[in-house]
């Protein structure tokens, strides 16, 4: 399995040679296209984000061996893109390295830049919720019996 941080060299890689932002935008819906549909038992008020313009919803399992697969999906294009790439990222690591990780990859592929605010206040709202999932997670670790 690859480290968060390899998940995201790759996207910085794959993004390295489109100069063009509408191309861009093309290849993060691309990536949106790609996104495993979730569940349609988690389209519900609860998993939807807040702060976020479009509809998106995540949802988050804690696996028998202790790592977080995240499920999700958007009524925007765009969006969905975006939080493909994060689920991407984080999916299939322990809580406490969602903890920690840098998610460097969003400033270096221009992302935050390139959004509109609305947008881009939706961005941190969904690396906000992954992150409090992981962090519920963790919680619930750190109390289990040795």
């Amino acid at each position: 399995m690859q480290s968060i941080n390899e998940k995201q060299d790759e996207i910085i890689e794959e993004f390295a040679g489109i100069d063009d932002w509408m191309d861009r935008y093309g290849m993060i819906i691309d990536m949106g296209n790609s996104l495993p549909a979730i569940d349609e038992k988690y389209k519900t008020p609860e998993h939807l984000i807040d702060g976020c313009q479009s509809r998106v919803w995540v949802n988050a399992e804690l696996t028998p061996d202790n790592r977080v697969e995240f499920t999700a999906d958007s009524d925007a294009i765009i969006v969905k893109g975006i939080i493909s790439m994060l689920v991407d990222v984080l999916s299939g690591h322990t809580p406490q390295e969602i903890l920690d990780a840098d998610l460097y990859f969003i400033k270096d592929i221009g992302l935050q830049e390139h959004l509109s605010p609305t947008r881009s206040n939706g961005l941190v709202a969904m690396v906000k919720r992954l992150r409090l999932y992981a962090m519920a997670y963790q919680a619930k670790l750190d109390r289990k019996p040795q």
